[in-house]
């Protein structure tokens, strides 16, 4: 059973409109969100979709639901035919080959295993079934071994979309096939065709359409009524609409309680796509950016919103990463010698136990309004850092041991919270602090196009200089680092260093071609995802039918 919460809120496509959430049955969920159609790495509009999705998922368990959560595998589809032919390579062994590519994303990037993950595959004969129970009972029709949903037969189609029938163009992503009763019905089942995968069924050898799949997994694992069902705003027509179309269809008590869809993914106004060159992977991505800055970057915008890619906001996301990470190494150097003595006598400065209640609350108002990331990683949560590193100063100073232990008491607990908080956010890594940031520093070197050792070599080039009082030199090469991302820090005599967020020269406010830290992509600098012009990520599925 659920503890008690605030009101929690969630946007629902279906009446365009914020509801609290209640579930069909006290203390349980039933999630069903679409997958990927597994032909090809993961793109940055998918992470978008499943990152906004895993919060949910998080966040639900947080305030004490049991959640049944089903995210599907398309795995026999066009594409993927397609794209096995032209590799020369069994469309099964090339869709099972990326289903597990995803899985290694998915967890680069933290996002939990769902309970159940379905493939197509694996469920025909529940799509077999779905399909007769829908032209026995009107509302499909058989041609040539093909099989359509009469939308007509249908009249409350176009009700999630808002669209009207005679608007609708025909399959939207496929040609007009004349033996249609409406130009708008679309397939259930597909005729098999040569050399394609196929199975046998009542109306003859085939597969089955888009669709109908994730209305009959969503029906086998959830029932044919349940709580949440999502995806990509691209989503919701057609693929949505016609699910909704197709459930009633077979069952007409059947039922989704909210409608949840993410906005896309956009840089400058352009769509992404492979064709304009501006398509990147999750992997291109994570190659040089550490998945924590992606997934804090994709969170730091609300999830119905659009995401701006740009290089610049990604620099901002890591460096914030860094600061976290930074912060809580330093908390655990410091509380590691006094733990044990603050926890018997020390006590909660009154100013820190407001810090704490405040996060606490901030963050449980801010998440059970639409799940309001934003406003955790930009205000809440930083305030929190800051009041850390505050305290942490406080430490170096010579104080009371009473207040010393307090301090100690202090800190120990923020730190609680914040590391809870960044659990349900995604962002709290199975490594140890110090790994996390050398994997930060390893990222930002990539992206400058430098080993450590060259920074280490330019650090005694610069302390020569200053010993020499060759200080425009010993600028120089500080200035030369921070505009590829490097930080240098006089700590005492010794000098450190640590990623930033790269010093570039002003520019005219405008959308251009962002250079990567440190000067123009070069063949030896590996390749940061460059924002090429805008881009609109579907966040599901793109052109993937």
């Amino acid at each position: 059973m659920a503890k008690e919460i605030k009101e929690f809120q969630l946007y629902n496509s279906m009446t365009k409109q914020k509801e609290v959430f209640r579930p069909r049955v006290e203390g349980k969920v039933g999630m069903y969100i679409c997958g990927v159609t597994s032909y090809d790495f993961s793109h940055i509009g998918h992470a978008r979709a499943y990152v906004a999705f895993d919060v949910l998922y998080r966040y639900l368990k947080y305030i004490g639901y049991e959640v049944l959560y089903v995210r599907n595998f398309t795995d026999v589809d066009d594409k993927i035919i397609r794209r096995a032919n032209e590799l020369g390579e069994d469309p099964k062994a090339l869709s099972a080959r990326f289903c597990e590519e995803f899985l290694v994303d998915m967890a680069d990037i933290q996002c939990l295993v769902p309970t159940h993950q379905p493939r197509v595959t694996e469920h025909i004969e529940q799509i077999k079934d779905m399909i007769a129970q829908i032209i026995s009972n009107g509302c499909a029709y058989v041609v040539d071994g093909d099989v359509y949903f009469s939308v007509d037969n249908f009249p409350n189609y176009g009700r999630l979309s808002g669209r009207r029938l005679e608007d609708n163009r025909a399959g939207e992503r496929v040609a007009i096939d004349e033996r249609k009763r409406n130009p708008a019905d679309f397939a259930l089942w597909k005729a098999a065709k040569p050399g394609e995968p196929k199975w046998d069924s009542p109306w003859g050898p085939g597969r089955p359409g888009w669709h109908i799949e994730c209305s009959a997994m969503s029906a086998h694992y959830l029932t044919h009524t349940f709580d949440i069902h999502g995806g990509g705003m691209d989503l919701i027509f057609p693929h949505h609409e016609n699910e909704i179309a197709q459930s009633c269809a077979a069952c007409p008590e059947s039922n989704v309680g909210y409608w949840i869809h993410n906005g896309f993914v956009t840089a400058n106004d352009e769509k992404m796509s492979k064709s304009l060159g501006n398509f990147f992977t999750i992997r291109e991505v994570t190659k040089v950016y550490h998945p924590l800055a992606l997934r804090h970057f994709l969170m730091g915008t609300h999830y119905r919103s659009p995401v701006n890619y740009t290089i610049s906001q990604l620099e901002i996301a890591s460096e914030a990463v860094f600061y976290i990470y930074q912060t809580l190494q330093d908390c655990e150097d410091a509380l590691s010698a006094l733990n044990e003595e603050a926890e018997k006598n020390g006590k909660i400065i009154p100013a820190a136990q407001e810090c704490i209640t405040k996060l606490h609350e901030e963050f449980e108002a801010k998440l059970s309004d639409d799940l309001h990331t934003p406003s955790i990683l930009n205000y809440a949560l930083q305030e929190s850092l800051r009041f850390m590193n505050s305290s942490l100063n406080m430490l170096k100073k010579k104080q009371p041991k009473k207040q010393l232990l307090s301090t100690v008491k202090s800190l120990t607990e923020l730190e609680k919270q914040v590391k809870k908080v960044l659990d349900i956010l995604g962002l709290l890594s199975s490594s140890r602090y110090t790994v996390v940031l050398q994997q930060l520093k390893d990222k930002a070197l990539i992206r400058a196009g430098m080993t450590e050792d060259d920074v280490l070599h330019l650090i005694e080039e610069r302390m020569l200089a200053r010993k020499n009082k060759e200080f425009s030199k010993s600028d120089q090469i500080r200035s030369d680092l921070a505009a590829k991302g490097i930080a240098l820090m006089d700590v005492g005599k010794e000098t450190v260093w640590r990623p930033c967020v790269p010093v570039q020269q002003e520019k005219p406010d405008v959308p251009v071609q962002q250079e990567n830290p440190g000067g123009p992509v070069k063949e030896e600098n590996p390749g940061i995802p460059a924002e090429k012009g805008q881009a609109v990520v579907a966040a599901d599925r793109v052109t993937n039918r």
